[in-house]
């Protein structure tokens, strides 16, 4: 097993890179979120990727406070994203920990990221919001009108950004047969490096 120091991230041209060839498939953009339940089994569900947060290897995701995935973020705050590209047959796999953003969030930078991709959601994505909280059973069948959201609202408490901050990548290209694994290593007390570590696809 060869290991290589680099100081950029050397997933992200990959990723990059699978992103573009798949662009016209509309499944490409969502991906698998693994978390920890309260039982200590794992818990897994599908989400959109909404870019990364500026200037950094941070991945963000939108999702509704009212969910599971929050309760369980809160308990343990690692994570794992399974992504896979079926034009490209390229596999990657993303464990970091997740932050999570609301309204109660006292970091003026990180509300105005929340607010951002408030308004970068469709507002279809957005009245979702205001239904009833995800998971619960509908007490009758009846039918309600859907909630009206002006659409020069902020976010409302319900809506969350979720950051994810890779601290491993496991990138596997079905194609070549070829696996590589990146990992996120301190340097000093302010700065991280990235490992690249060449292996076999098994694993």
């Amino acid at each position: 097993m060869a290991e290589i120091l680099v100081a950029a991230a050397p997933w992200r041209p990959l990723l990059h890179s699978a992103l573009q060839s798949n662009s016209h498939i509309r499944h490409a953009s969502y991906f698998q979120l693994a978390t920890v339940a309260a039982n200590g089994r794992p818990s897994n569900r599908t989400v959109v990727f909404r870019g990364f947060r500026h200037g950094s290897d941070t991945i963000q995701i939108n999702t509704d406070s009212r969910t599971r995935k929050i309760e369980e973020i809160r308990l343990c705050p690692y994570g794992e994203v399974c992504w896979y590209f079926t034009e490209s047959w390229e596999q990657f796999r993303l464990s970091g920990k997740i932050e999570i953003v609301d309204g109660s969030n006292t970091d003026p930078l990180k509300l105005q990221l929340r607010e951002k991709s408030w308004f970068s959601s469709s507002l279809k994505s957005r009245n979702q919001y205001l239904g009833p909280s995800p998971g619960l059973p509908h007490l009758n069948e009846e039918r309600h009108e859907e909630p009206l959201l002006d659409q020069s609202t902020g976010p409302v408490p319900a809506f969350c950004l979720l950051l994810l901050d890779p601290e491993q990548v496991d990138y596997l290209n079905l194609k070549s047969n070829k696996r590589l694994i990146f990992i996120s290593r301190q340097t000093d007390e302010s700065n991280y490096c990235w490992v690249e570590e060449v292996t076999d696809k098994n694993g």
